[in-house]
């Protein structure tokens, strides 16, 4: 019996997923957790096979709980909305045995988990294309920046905690707004978040 612990914010999503797999033959949903810090907690109290996560979750995130689970026996699948470069990348950094999209057939979820059982990696096609696209352009100066720039703060702000001058960092925020071709700060967050590169 293979058995599973699945993380997903959205309620309704978690008990079809759960009922959905608790229908094979050979597969027992034996934890439902609602975000990232919940799954480790349950991972851990119950030694399950295989765990699915979504991504974007509240408390902690299905990527940094892929991450605090490398290594372990426990393999990790991604079921998430996001086809996105930065998301798949770390994914895999993480070790995840399998990267799936919510809009796939759900018979699918079952055959990736055998799959992933049985030893292999298993990634949605739409993936593949993505891995081999667009890299982020930022080097990890200007990564510290924009950063910052997400947490809200303003230019001198960001020159003090990264000890640069008011000048310095309006040149590197140039240069950001250049590199993703857009034409203020807002649109520069939301087109690295959107490519899922904030680490």
């Amino acid at each position: 019996m293979i058995k599973i612990v699945i993380a997903e914010d959205q309620r309704m999503l978690l008990g079809a997923l759960g009922s959905i797999l608790n229908l094979e033959d050979d597969m027992e949903v034996i934890g439902k957790a609602r975000n990232g810090e919940e799954a480790l907690t349950l991972v851990r109290k119950h030694n399950p096979d295989v765990c699915i996560m979504d991504i974007e979750m509240p408390v902690k995130s299905g990527l940094d709980a892929a991450e605090e689970l490398k290594g372990s026996p426990c393999k990790v699948i991604i079921l998430t909305t996001f086809a996105r470069s930065g998301y798949f990348e770390r994914a895999r950094n993480a070790g995840v045995s399998g990267y799936l999209l919510k809009d796939s057939p759900s018979e699918e979820l079952a055959k990736s988990i055998r799959g992933v059982m049985d030893g292999r990696r298993i990634y949605a096609p739409e993936l593949i294309d993505l891995a081999f696209g667009e890299e982020n352009p930022l080097t990890e100066r200007e990564e510290q920046v924009i950063k910052l720039m997400a947490d809200g703060k303003n230019t001198k702000e960001i020159a003090n905690q990264l000890y640069l001058t008011t000048g310095t960092v309006r040149n590197y925020i140039s240069v950001i707004l250049d590199k993703l071709d857009v034409s203020n700060r807002i649109e520069a967050i939301s087109r690295f978040k959107e490519k899922g590169w904030f680490k």
